[in-house]
């Protein structure tokens, strides 16, 4: 793949918008906190060996650190008083590794597919050219 910066940019905004970095036709999203195994339009595989989403949580935690530091500096700038600055660093503590979840992973998939490419699965093509569904 020649890593230019418009396709750098796609796949970006492919993984943001919870695609397939690949192809950018399917979602990654099999269901709420579940990833599909393989893409269903190009067949690239999203799961791989274990371990490799240690990466994807790391970005989770440390995106959410990042968050709650900088609600933490904006409180004192604000000057909020404790109870009200602890609610608001709780909920976001919690709230947004949730939120961020998908996203995070779809972002370390797109990484990956941008430093060497996702891996192709050995399809049965059915009918149509497309690979069997999950």
């Amino acid at each position: 793949m020649k890593r230019t910066p418009r396709t750098i940019a796609l796949t970006l905004w492919r993984s943001l918008k919870l695609q397939c970095p690949v192809c950018g036709e399917a979602s990654i999203v099999q269901r709420p906190f579940n990833l599909k195994h393989r893409c269903t339009a190009c067949g690239v595989i999203f799961k791989r060996e274990e371990g490799f989403f240690v990466g994807a949580i790391m970005a989770n935690v440390v995106a959410t650190e990042v968050l709650v530091l900088l609600t933490y500096f904006a409180c004192l700038l604000v000057d909020l008083n404790d109870q009200a600055m602890l609610t608001s660093l709780f909920a976001i503590g919690v709230a947004f590794p949730i939120a961020f979840y998908h996203h995070s992973w779809s972002l370390w998939l797109a990484m990956d597919h941008l430093i060497e490419g996702l891996p192709l699965e050995n399809l049965k093509v059915r009918k149509g050219g497309l690979p069997p569904p999950d």
